[in-house]
């Protein structure tokens, strides 16, 4: 039997009498790829929260590996131990840290080996390693978001979860930033799972949609090149 990387068993969020989706059910497998598609306020980034541990479902589950990660109102599986990254829409870089630190103390807490020499790689690779000394303020949007990028391969995560990542960005500034999102890819099994309202995203990224409309009605579904 195959094992799913994760699986949305009905699950549904609600916010006071609000009621945001429900009865979602979604299955993603190591290497895949996802878009998370809706207008503003359908629960995008609160989808992406609840799969990375960081809240609990109002009913359904969430499996990790076949694993139960989450049920009504518990988490059972902290996040550190999903084996996922999330890269918020802001980035949330650690301002006091230099991009060195950012990346290595990623991987440090991740528990992983080869702590400096991986990171200051990463960096290389991505084209920012002359900047490890210097602080995330004085970095540019593009250097900005490469280092986020950094710091979500530092951890080796199986699923990396994007909230908006090309939000408030030029043309241009975008394609330059898919091209790195799939110059990541290449060089991993990592699957992806990426928010936004954008159809053109999703169709650029490829794979699965998970749609969620108002008034929380959610539908997964063909491979968006279909």
């Amino acid at each position: 039997m195959t094992t799913s990387l994760l699986t949305l068993d009905r699950l549904a969020y609600r916010i006071a009498e609000r009621t945001l989706f429900e009865d979602l059910s979604f299955t993603m497998a190591g290497g895949e790829r996802a878009s998370v598609i809706g207008p503003s306020g359908v629960g995008k980034t609160t989808l992406l929260r609840l799969i990375a541990g960081l809240e609990s479902p109002s009913a359904g589950k969430i499996l990790i590996q076949d694993q139960v990660a989450s049920e009504e109102h518990r988490v059972l599986l902290p996040p550190w131990k999903r084996g996922i990254h999330l890269v918020f829409q802001d980035l949330g870089l650690w301002p006091t840290r230099s991009v060195l630190q950012n990346v290595s103390d990623a991987r440090k807490a991740a528990g992983l080996p080869q702590v400096k020499q991986r990171s200051l790689a990463l960096l290389e690779a991505l084209g920012i390693g002359s900047l490890a000394k210097r602080r995330p303020a004085s970095l540019s949007g593009g250097e900005a978001r490469r280092l986020a990028f950094a710091r979500a391969m530092a951890v080796e995560p199986d699923l990396l979860l994007l909230d908006e990542p090309f939000a408030h960005l030029d043309q241009d500034s975008r394609n330059a930033g898919f091209a790195l999102l799939e110059e990541l890819l290449e060089k991993s099994n990592m699957a992806v799972m990426m928010v936004t309202h954008r159809e053109e995203e999703a169709q650029q990224l490829g794979g699965k949609r998970l749609i969620l409309s108002p008034p929380g009605m959610s539908t997964p579904s063909s491979p968006a090149s279909a």
